[in-house]
This record gives C-alpha cells, sequence and structure tokens, in this order.
C-alpha cells in the first residue's frame, strides 16, 4: 500500500471491504452486547446501527431479531455490500458528524466508527449519537481508547490517521450527556487476519435516563465523507 496516508474513513474502508468482515467475525463484546440488546427490545423496536459496515454481524443480527434497522456509512462500498447481504435493513450512505436522522431510536448501535477523525470530532459525534437515544432507549457503543489526535499507523496493511479519547472519558461524557453507563468492558482481540495486531477494545452499555439535549453543530469546513 505504501506510506500514503489514507485522506478520510470512506477511503480505507472502499479499499477494506468485506474484507473488514472476515477479520473482525467472532468479537465476544459485540456479539455479548447485541444479545443483552435483544433480550430488552420489544419487536419492532427502532435501531439505528452507526458504521454499519457490510451489515454483518450488527444489523443482520438486529433484524434477526425483528427489529426496524437503519445502517448508516461513509463507504459507499460497505452500504453496497450491505444493502445485498442484509436486505431488511434500510442502509444509507452517511457520515456520523453530518447524518440528521429526524427521529430518535430505541436504541442505537456504534461499533467504532470514531476513529477516523480529528479528536475535536470524536467528541462532538459522541454528543449526537447520544442525542439519538430515545428516553429510555439504550446504546451499545464500541472503540479504541487513548489519548490520540490523527496519530497516524498502519492498520490492516494501510496507512492512515486515528483519534481517540482515553478509556475514562467515553463513560463520563455519556453520563454527562444524560445516560447511565451499565456496563464497562475491556478486552484484547486478535483480528483473523495476517496483516493485523492485537487491539485495546472499550465496550460500553448505556440507556437514556435524562431529557435529550440537542447536540452541538458539527465543526464548520469542508469534508469529505
Amino acid at each position: 500500500m505504501g506510506d500514503r496516508i489514507a485522506e478520510s474513513a470512506a477511503e480505507v474502508f472502499d479499499g477494506l471491504g468485506g474484507e473488514y468482515e472476515r477479520a473482525f467475525a467472532g468479537l465476544p463484546g459485540q456479539d455479548e452486547a447485541l444479545r443483552w440488546l435483544a433480550e430488552r427490545l420489544p419487536a419492532g423496536a427502532r435501531v439505528l446501527d452507526v458504521g454499519s459496515g457490510t451489515g454483518r454481524p450488527v444489523a443482520a443480527a438486529l433484524v434477526g431479531a425483528g427489529f426496524r434497522v437503519t445502517g448508516i456509512d461513509v463507504s459507499a462500498t460497505m452500504v453496497e455490500l450491505a444493502r445485498s447481504r442484509v436486505p431488511g435493513a434500510d442502509f444509507r450512505l452517511a457520515d456520523v458528524r453530518t447524518y440528521e436522522p429526524g427521529e430518535r431510536f430505541d436504541a442505537v448501535c456504534a461499533f467504532f466508527p470514531l476513529l477516523l477523525m480529528p479528536q475535536r470530532d470524536v467528541a462532538a459525534s459522541l454528543e449526537r449519537i447520544a442525542s439519538w437515544v430515545a428516553p429510555g432507549g439504550y446504546l451499545l457503543f464500541a472503540t479504541v481508547p487513548g489519548d490520540l489526535d490523527e496519530t497516524a499507523l498502519t492498520w490492516m496493511g494501510r496507512r492512515m490517521k486515528v483519534s481517540s479519547l482515553p478509556a475514562d472519558e467515553f463513560p463520563a461524557r455519556l453520563e454527562e450527556l444524560g445516560l447511565t453507563v451499565l456496563h464497562r468492558h475491556t478486552a484484547t482481540f486478535q483480528p483473523d487476519s495476517r496483516i493485523a495486531g492485537p487491539e485495546e477494545h472499550l465496550f460500553l452499555r448505556a440507556r437514556r435516563t435524562c431529557p435529550v439535549a440537542a447536540p452541538t453543530p458539527p465543526p464548520t469546513g469542508d469534508r469529505t465523507p
């Protein structure tokens, strides 16, 4: 792939396509969180999958459990794959930083969608995601924690810039945004890929117990999704 750094998350995941699904299949923390959520939502519940990728396993599991699922992703390749693999869900090409759903959801799933953006956008996007959870609704969130701001590295054979927040900041910010953190779990996962090393994952489960606040407007300026 050379030393060129990808310009956007869309570029990275357009290139990965189904390779990402294969490498991260069977992620225990994700599978456990989805089973937990399915036990708590009524049939027909509205669920948003942020960073829906190929639609598997998250959207597929949610549709299989009888929920109405909307998925958003910045990668046109991923959206096309998801539409073919999980026809029971509604997949849209959209960026979490600018997406306006027009409704709130009984649950929002956000598994690793905030890593390929500046750190200021990580915090703002977390606020936006939290605002989409309806009163009494749930949030499933996962990321790779760390005090990183556009740090250049190689992941899955590709050069990119990644950002995140320290592990303790994510649950603290969710609590400030009116969600109660019900469960926190960290684990190390080795993707099924010869070109990917082990990763530290942070999983959070939260529920909205306070009124929904309007999210902070997204930063101005040009952005390629």
